[in-house]
């Protein structure tokens, strides 16, 4: 019971007042693999993510070694990593989150398993055009939260007091990581309801590399938001499927028509892969 009263205590002050949580490096054993470190974050309201060789494999269905993906909306790494572990050290992976709080956990994370990854953190949000934003949270700490151009209250009443960039990811990748491009297989987005803005802004970019999306249809958008999702990634010549979790044993069902989208009212996963 004073370990229970405790934990709830110490929720209530991470929503209620701001400050630092530090990493925690835990260790795992995973198959085919060896030891794999992880920073977890020590913020009250995350739990720890906990590598496993289930969650390795369904990322190895689609980045092979030597591949570049990119992982938009990284937050501390828990998919990054994963991912990188994929790619391995000759491959790339590009992790972007603009949360001031959560990238810290990412950089230490990109600094581990250098043997085993490659891994680029980047303090940046993906936007249609190159442009500041504030970030706001719900939570104090900073454990979720979006990007807006104004001090709204859409995404909570805590405010980072320094702007963020957003910025172009086709311009940024031809400017910086142009020599990758031939290699991109695999493009993760998580960025709170904004998905399909961001696909919609790299649309030339998956017409032309065809890389495997994964996407959010988030629980807060309207049906006709959930059905534009849809239609914008069909209308790039893909298929698309619901999947239950980060694990090879998870369940997978393709959806065949943009209403089946709208079954599903809590937030999904869903996943894309090229006709051709």
């Amino acid at each position: 019971m004073i370990k229970y009263l405790k934990a709830s205590l110490q929720r209530k002050i991470a929503r209620r007042i701001t400050k630092e949580y530090p990493p925690r490096i835990d260790s795992y054993e995973l198959k085919n693999i060896g030891t794999v470190q992880f920073a977890n974050w020590t913020n009250p309201l995350m739990s720890p993510l906990k590598l496993d060789s289930n969650m390795i494999a369904f990322f190895s269905q689609f980045i092979k070694e030597g591949d570049l993906a990119i992982d938009i909306g990284a937050n501390i790494g828990d998919t990054t990593v994963p991912m990188a572990l994929c790619a391995g050290k000759n491959g790339l992976i590009l992790g972007f989150d603009p949360n001031p709080y959560v990238f810290k956990i990412l950089e230490v994370n990109a600094g581990l398993n250098k043997d085993k990854t490659n891994i680029h953190p980047l303090p940046f949000a993906i936007s249609v055009t190159d442009e500041t934003f504030y970030f706001i949270s719900s939570e104090a700490s900073f454990g979720n939260g979006g990007i807006s151009t104004k001090k709204d209250i859409k995404h909570g009443k805590f405010i980072y007091p320094d702007k963020v960039q957003g910025l172009n990811l086709k311009k940024f990748l031809k400017e910086k990581y142009e020599q990758w491009l031939t290699k991109l297989s695999f493009i993760k987005i998580d960025t709170e309801g904004y998905d399909k803005e961001i696909i919609k802004s790299i649309a030339d970019l998956i017409s032309e590399y065809k890389p495997v999306i994964i996407a959010e249809s988030f629980g807060k958008l309207t049906n006709g938001e959930k059905i534009e999702l849809y239609q914008i990634i069909e209308n790039l010549d893909y298929n698309i499927y619901y999947f239950e979790d980060f694990t090879i044993e998870g369940k997978v069902q393709k959806l065949t028509h943009e209403n089946e989208i709208t079954n599903y009212k809590e937030t999904i996963n869903i996943y894309a892969t090229p006709k051709k």
